[in-house]
C-alpha cells in the first residue's frame, strides 16, 4: 500500500528511486522541463505534500504522486483497461466448459490481467480488467458501495407506481434491495417494450434482472453503461482501451475516500 500522507514524505528507500521529473514525463504529464516547472508552481504532490524540489525522488510502485489535486498513474507496472464486454462471454479468463471467455481480450496485454467484478453471460457491457489488486479490492468488495448504472431493455409499460417500489426497495429471496436510481428512458423502445435506466451498488447475482423480473417487467437485453465514475461511452461492442489520466484520477480518488484511516 502506498505510504500514508499524512505523515510520510517521498520514498527514498529500496524499491527504484528516480527523479520526480523524469516519473512525471514517463506518465505522460509533461516533458521533464515543464514538469519541474509543475513543482515549482506548487501544483504536484507526493504521498498528499506538495513538492516543490526538483531533485526529489521517488518511487514510482509505492509513492503517489497527483498534480493539481488528481492522482497520476506513475507505476508503468500497473494498468487497467475498460473492456465493453459482448453477450456469450463467460466473466472468467478461462472457462472449463469451452465457452468464449475474457482471455481473448487480455492476450494482447503483456501485464497479466484479471476481471474486476462480474457481468452475466447474456449480459454486455462495461467491464474492468486490470492486475491492480488495491484497485480491484475496493471496486467490487460490496463495503465500499461503489454504484453500477444499467440499461434494461424490459417487456411491457413501465408505470411510475413501479418505479417508486423500485426505488422504495422489494423483497427478494435473497433480502430486500432497492434502486439508488431509476427512470425510464424516453423514447427508447418500441411499442410493447420499455427502456429502464436503473442504478445501486449492490453486486449480488443477477440483481437487475431479479429486480425487473419481481415487478413484472422481465429484461430483454442488459447492458452495463457506467461502473463508479467510469463510463462506457461509445466503446464499441468487443473493444478495449486504457483509462484516461482523469478516470484513474477519479478511480485512485475512490480508493483514498475508501481506505482506512483515511
Amino acid at each position: 500500500m502506498p505510504a500514508d500522507p499524512r505523515t510520510d514524505g517521498p520514498s527514498t528507500g529500496a524499491g527504484g528511486p528516480e527523479r520526480l521529473q523524469k516519473v512525471l514525463a514517463a506518465a505522460g504529464v509533461a516533458s521533464r522541463r515543464a514538469s519541474e516547472e509543475l513543482m515549482a508552481a506548487g501544483r504536484v504532490a507526493v504521498n498528499g505534500r506538495i513538492v516543490t524540489e526538483p531533485g526529489t525522488r521517488v518511487d514510482p510502485t509505492i509513492d503517489e504522486v497527483a498534480v493539481d489535486g488528481v492522482a497520476v498513474q506513475v507505476d508503468p507496472g500497473r494498468r487497467t483497461v475498460l473492456l465493453h464486454k459482448p453477450t456469450g462471454v463467460v466473466s472468467t479468463m478461462h472457462d472449463e466448459r469451452g465457452r468464449p471467455d475474457l482471455s481473448r481480450f487480455t492476450a494482447r496485454f503483456e501485464e497479466r490481467l484479471f476481471n474486476v467484478g462480474r457481468l452475466d453471460t447474456d449480459t454486455s457491457g462495461l467491464l474492468l480488467l486490470t492486475n491492480d489488486g488495491d484497485l480491484a479490492h475496493v471496486l467490487a468488495h460490496p463495503s465500499f458501495g461503489v454504484t453500477k448504472t444499467y440499461i434494461a431493455l424490459v417487456s411491457g409499460a413501465v408505470r411510475p407506481q413501479t418505479l417508486a417500489r423500485l426505488r422504495n426497495g422489494i423483497e427478494l429471496e435473497d433480502g430486500p434491495i432497492a434502486a439508488d436510481r431509476v427512470r425510464v428512458v424516453p423514447n427508447g423502445a418500441a411499442s410493447g417494450a420499455t427502456l429502464v435506466e436503473l442504478t445501486l451498488h449492490s453486486g449480488r447475482n443477477r440483481i437487475v434482472r431479479r429486480m425487473l423480473d419481481a415487478v413484472g417487467h422481465p429484461v430483454r437485453e442488459l447492458v452495463r453503461r457506467e461502473f463508479g465514475p467510469l463510463k462506457l461511452g461509445d466503446l464499441p461492442v468487443g473493444g478495449t482501451r486504457d483509462l484516461t489520466a482523469a478516470e484513474f484520477g477519479a478511480l485512485a480518488a475512490l480508493a483514498r475516500r475508501d481506505r482506512p484511516g483515511r
